[in-house]
């Protein structure tokens, strides 16, 4: 069992390997390399499924009891400083491996059909893996600087998926959207990281955790301090976990094609923010502040996105502000101090996420048969409907998915939700108020979803409602196969009708919907495995006491009747129709426009930051030519204008520099002379 923790860093390398050939290949021979498609995608697949099978492995050891394995070796030292790096498995690492590694398995599997057509097939699944290895790296790393040089790395991968279709301006100012948002939260975490390492002389986490502790004890540092830092390092998972204020970037990176949008919503990016809460925990467990400070950013955000949900009609945006609210709530629970509640909404969520995702590049799929490659039309649940009589599969396995982020029980994300919710109620019920109104809301839009994409009649070739999307559609590149527009001229061909998507797309959508049904079942309250398994450092698992029955009838009781109330609103708007949607909105145009416009966020930003800062640019521009380049231009022309005058006095005549010096001579007497 050894040489499995004494290999365990191969898990990385698999996907980093398949990458670096793939992308050598392209570099060296791109011709040749780009005609054997399915060849490298056989390559990278497997090299994940070894990955995989190795993380499975890991994580049955973890279970059964094997301790923490770590390995490490000095990387630099300079005097009183050493720099290690090398890699950790424990229970925490085991997990997300394992989560990982599937999501981005089943993500390959499915981009072979989704992407079959596109001419950057192998181009994509180089940065499928590089991204997988990338995060699978970050996940075993022993100490915060190994830690951020993987996250920066996840971060380029990101930006490189997000712009795959770099040709088309959505998608080129969407990557740079994303790069630039979390390059904000990134220099926080430096910051914080060089903060923790000045106070604690140290990159580990658990150490820098207690000696932080006995530092703000003793008066040494203050409080304050302490804090300062630890929020500091919190900005890196508020960026890369999309929460408020700077979840601008997760929305537009829908601009990428969907398998990479699945793979960021549910085991990579976006998980990488919560991630380093956990492994941080040992910080922000001592300070009061920054725990007050994640709880109630992670409730904002979930609120935040939740309301903003109710009112898209892009599949992929809406599930974008879902992912971005679902996050707000792991978030709020680690700032509550539901550890494992939050991991547990993590792996349960990135299941049946993910699906959902990939269920949406399906219905995209089918859409672009109809109404051709074009996103404002095959994106946009207006135009869809009825789709589960042609996609069954599709729309099976979707169903399923909206019922675990719903928390319908039994599904995986009842249980998971309901633990958060209870946790929250324990330590502070105004929280609990947000998550708990935030549940109702995430019932309702999600089953909007469902019921405008899968149920009614078809409206996809209703064609006065494609001319006023069309008309009102702003230039964007989201989420189509190739960079064609809307071609009226080749309608005739289009199919009548979508039909349901080949089998390397569905296979993955049915393998997802087993663990969004059942997997939640690991973590019920009264026979808790993956509390026990996964329970913060230091502590004892938080539901350590007897299971109270009553307890859980009354939270969960109340938790699936707001459910069932958005349930059954959105059944009366958008299923049975006795209610009118767009008169309630008419009645409300200020609450409808503030959701409908994200809260206005985005264009605030954009006044203030992108035209304010160019807006400073020309400002800037204009002292450098005036001042700066009038400073240096004026320098000169007195050195040019010293030189023509000086010229003359130059004449090589020894007499008449005599005379000269003769003059200046007589000058300094007669000036002395006078004084």
């Amino acid at each position: 069992m050894e040489a499995l923790y004494d290999y365990a860093w191969l898990i990385p390398v698999f996907p980093l390997a398949g990458a670096m050939l793939v992308g050598l290949g392209l570099i060296s021979l791109n011709k040749f390399t780009n005609g054997l498609r399915e060849l490298n995608a056989v390559l990278i697949i497997s090299l994940m499924g070894a990955a995989m099978a190795a993380s499975f492995a890991i994580l049955a050891s973890q279970f059964q009891g094997h301790p923490t394995y770590n390995y490490s070796f000095e990387w630099a030292s300079a005097g009183n400083f050493h720099l290690s790096m090398g890699y950790t498995i424990d229970h925490l690492t085991s997990l997300m491996l394992v989560i990982v590694t599937t999501v981005a398995m089943l993500v390959m599997i499915y981009t072979h059909g989704y992407m079959s057509h596109d001419p950057g097939y192998v181009r994509f699944y180089a940065y499928l893996s590089l991204f997988s290895s990338s995060m699978l790296a970050l996940v075993i790393s022993p100490n915060l600087v190994q830690v951020y040089i993987f996250w920066e790395l996840v971060g380029m991968c990101s930006y490189l998926l997000i712009g795959f279709w770099y040709d088309r301006k959505g998608a080129a100012d969407a990557c740079q959207k994303a790069f630039v948002t979390n390059r904000v939260g990134d220099f926080g975490l430096l910051l914080g990281m060089l903060g923790l390492y000045w106070a604690t002389g140290s990159f580990d986490f658990q150490i820098m955790g207690d000696r932080l502790q006995e530092l703000v004890a003793s008066g040494t540092i203050s409080g304050g301090l302490a804090g300062l830092l630890a929020i500091l390092v919190f900005l890196g998972p508020v960026a890369k976990s999309a929460q408020f204020p700077l979840h601008v970037w997760l929305p537009d990176a829908m601009e990428g094609p969907t398998p990479i949008s699945a793979l960021i919503h549910a085991a990579t990016m976006v998980a990488a923010g919560v991630f380093l809460i956990a492994r941080m925990y040992p910080v922000f467990d001592q300070i009061p502040a920054a725990m007050n400070t994640i709880a109630w950013t992670g409730a904002t955000t979930a609120f935040l996105g939740a309301s903003i949900a109710i009112t898209q009609n892009d599949i992929k945006k809406g599930l974008a502000y879902s992912t971005m609210s679902q996050l707000g709530y792991m978030v709020m629970a680690m700032g509550v101090g539901a550890y494992s509640a939050g991991l547990f909404h993590l792996m349960t969520h990135a299941y049946f996420k993910a699906m959902m995702f990939l269920g949406s590049g399906s219905v995209i799929h089918g859409m672009e048969e109809v109404v051709g490659h074009n996103p404002a039309l095959a994106q946009d649940m207006r135009l869809m409907g009825g789709l589960r009589k042609h996609m069954p599969v599709t729309a099976g396995t979707f169903f399923v998915g909206t019922l675990a982020i719903s928390g319908i029980p039994p599904f995986a994300g009842f249980w998971s939700k309901d633990e958060i919710l209870g946790a929250t109620y324990a330590s502070n019920p105004l929280l609990w108020v947000v998550g708990f109104a935030t549940a109702g809301i995430t019932a309702f839009y999600m089953f909007r979803m469902y019921f405008s994409t899968f149920e009614g009649s078809f409206r996809g070739n209703d064609t006065k409602i494609q001319q006023q999307l069309l008309a009102a559609a702003r230039p964007s590149g989201a989420d189509a196969h190739d960079d064609h527009a809307h071609d009226d001229a080749h309608a005739h061909d289009r199919a009548a009708s979508p039909h349901e998507s080949p089998w390397s797309m569905t296979l993955p959508l049915v393998i997802l919907a087993v663990p969004s049904a059942l997997i939640g079942l690991i973590g019920t309250p009264f026979n808790n495995y993956f509390e026990a398994f996964i329970s913060a450092p230091g502590h004892v698992p938080e539901h350590a006491h007897e299971f109270d029955l009553n307890e859980f009838l009354v939270m969960a009781g109340s938790s699936v009747g707001i459910g069932l109330i958005g349930i059954t609103l959105a059944s009366l708007m958008y299923l049975s129709r006795k209610i009118d949607p767009s008169a309630i909105a008419s009645k409300i145009p200020a609450l409808y426009n503030l959701s409908l416009n994200k809260w206005y966020i985005d264009d605030i930003y954009n006044n203030v930051f992108v035209i304010g800062l160019r807006r400073v640019a020309r400002q800037v521009m204009e002292v450098d030519y005036r001042v700066v380049d009038g400073a240096v231009n004026l320098t000169g022309l007195a050195t040019l204008l010293g030189g023509e005058g000086l010229k003359y006095l130059e004449t090589g005549r020894a007499q008449f520099y005599a005379l000269i010096i003769f003059g200046a001579v007589l000058g300094l007497v007669v000036v002395f002379g006078i004084t």
